[in-house]
């Protein structure tokens, strides 16, 4: 065998392993995020972070609370206050401030900072076909580091250009139409961002049916993996 062959081969078995550890670390992350329904999840790592409250069944105490826009079901005050410690943090769009209190950091879309030692990105999040979430809104979604690992929480979205550019290894997309994109769309922005693992979001509660997450999977069969979560 030439001498130049087998360093290529190493090269490629050490390409193959890297791929398929990164893919094994995001299964194992995944039982770590928790959804309680529609677009609140609870991410357990280095930090607790809750995304979005709404219908909070039990009290407990946050690190950081992500608030992708002022609209009563991501924006609800009383369930914040359910997750909401002497120390916790909330990130939350401007439109969130007069609504809440505490420890309130800003952020609209392009925008990065750290809180409690994850990073944390403010993303575009907004409708193209409909006008529920106008962009010029500055509504977001949030990419942020866990256990070294990137978790795109897209938030009220359609399936935008922007999507192209994201790198994640994990993404939380909405699938229910109305309002944000249908499962149809929700595929097409899986295959743009090409995540490890894709969690269908805001259905069973205001729209949307566990049909569409189903469809979701499956429109994604053979080529992203897809996890549908219990409801807890």
């Amino acid at each position: 065998m030439s001498a130049k062959i087998i360093p290529a081969i190493f090269l490629i078995l050490l390409i193959v392993s890297s791929a398929c550890a990164g893919g094994k670390e995001a299964k194992e992350m995944i039982e770590n995020i928790h959804w309680l329904g529609h677009d609140t999840f609870k991410v357990i790592g280095e930090k607790v972070i809750y995304t979005d409250p709404f219908k909070i069944r039990k009290n407990d105490t946050a690190d950081i609370i992500l608030i992708t826009h002022g609209h009563y079901d991501h924006c609800s005050p009383d369930d914040v206050k359910k997750i909401q410690g002497d120390d916790t943090v909330i990130v939350a769009t401007p439109d969130c401030v007069g609504k809440l209190s505490g420890n309130i950091k800003t952020m609209k879309p392009g925008e990065r900072i750290t809180v409690k030692g994850i990073d944390i990105e403010a993303v575009p999040a907004y409708n193209t076909n409909k006008q529920f979430h106008p962009r010029d809104k500055n509504w977001v979604g949030y990419i942020f580091t866990m256990e070294g690992k990137r978790i795109y929480m897209a938030g009220d979205t359609d399936y935008i250009p922007e999507m192209k550019t994201f790198r994640v290894d994990i993404a939380l997309l909405p699938v229910s139409g109305t309002y944000v994109m249908t499962a149809e769309e929700a595929v097409q922005a899986a295959l743009d961002i090409n995540p490890g693992i894709a969690i269908p979001m805001h259905y069973n509660s205001i729209v949307g049916t566990k049909k569409d997450a189903e469809k979701f999977a499956e429109g994604l069969k053979g080529k992203i993996e897809v996890k549908i979560l219990k409801e807890e």
